[in-house]
């Protein structure tokens, strides 16, 4: 299993270098750099002339080495990441990327954990409930809630709660984590209380489309594991309804799932970020747009090297927890 381990972390380097070269570049392909916001900045804000304004800017541009070329930007940030640890700096808040990273990184984190918890238990559970009650009104209800789930934009959903809690029942405080007389408080459970009041959208929203796949796939392996000879085996030996799903059937159908875990973390951090983005929450939706916004490269470039590692460390995950349940994988993988 170790050895399985390392061959699929060995893979994941270069991976991560090609996606962090193809991040890098697509970032920089539009024209404009920070230099261009601060000229702006100047001219709006502090009444300068443009060639006063962009005497300055140019001056920021060369002291920030946003004057070199691509290739030579892109070398100076991952081999500052690789021997150092260092992000870089942001330009925009003024201090290191990692600190920014570290601020908001977490809170997604946790959310996004949060609702793929939620997602996955809840789906999985409904997946079970329409397979062993299949074409039933249950069967029916249940397809929908999943097709909604899979269609409807989890944007659209997150600016409907929004017009909901804004016009219908007056909240005002919809753009944090907490209330403002919580927002030095210790720990407590009414704090804990409050933060759920304020995230519960977020997290909805994201489960609502994770548990619609989710369900979707175990119902489909489940429907096509109860047809199974072994099952068949099973009833003939007398063995309960519940037996046969709850001890056979269930454990073989979940191998999908456990691939789709792959992908799961990802995908749930999208939909925490898009519904971030319209609440405006401090997390790391907001920090990518308002960082592409401005031309804080490194801060973007890092969120999105960040993301990219989550897929591939999902991906690793998926792998071990399939080689754990199929030592197939495991053989194939070299182990």
């Amino acid at each position: 299993m170790f050895r399985f381990l390392l061959v699929r972390v060995a893979s994941a380097i270069p991976v991560l270098f090609v996606l962090s070269v193809v991040t890098f570049a697509i970032i920089q392909a539009p024209p404009g750099d920070y230099s261009d916001y601060i000229r702006s900045q100047l001219i709006n804000q502090g009444g300068a002339s443009f060639e006063e304004a962009d005497a300055q800017a140019q001056a920021y541009r060369k002291e920030h080495g946003l004057d070199k070329p691509l290739p030579v930007q892109y070398v100076d940030w991952i081999t500052g990441i690789v021997t150092r640890g260092d992000f870089g700096h942001s330009l925009y808040y003024n201090k290191p990327v990692a600190d920014v990273v570290g601020e908001r990184l977490p809170r997604t984190l946790a959310l996004a954990l949060v609702c793929h918890i939620l997602a996955s238990v809840i789906g999985i559970g409904f997946g079970i409930l329409a397979a062993t009650r299949q074409y039933s009104w249950v069967d029916s209800l249940l397809s929908t809630v999943s097709f909604l789930g899979m269609t409807v934009p989890r944007f659209l959903m997150a600016l409907i709660i929004v017009y909901i809690l804004v016009f219908h029942f007056n909240v005002s405080e919809i753009n944090s984590f907490h209330s403002a007389r919580y927002g030095g408080a210790p720990w407590s459970f009414d704090k804990f209380v409050d933060l759920v009041k304020h995230v519960w959208p977020v997290v909805a929203i994201a489960t609502f489309g994770g548990l619609a796949y989710n369900m979707r796939v175990m119902r489909g392996n489940l429907l096509d594991t109860l047809n199974a000879q072994y099952v068949e085996t099973a009833r003939a030996k007398g063995l309960s309804e519940g037996a046969v799903v709850l001890r056979h059937a269930v454990p073989n159908a979940l191998h999908p799932l456990v691939m789709y875990q792959g992908v799961v973390l990802p995908y749930m951090l999208t939909g925490e970020i898009e519904t971030a983005i319209i609440f405006a929450l401090p997390t790391v939706g907001p920090a990518i747009v308002g960082s592409m916004w401005v031309g804080d490269v490194y801060v973007t470039a890092t969120f999105m090297l960040v993301l990219s590692a989550t897929l591939i460390v999902g991906n690793i995950i998926a792998d071990m927890l399939l080689a754990a349940l199929d030592p197939r994988v495991r053989m194939g993988g070299g182990a």
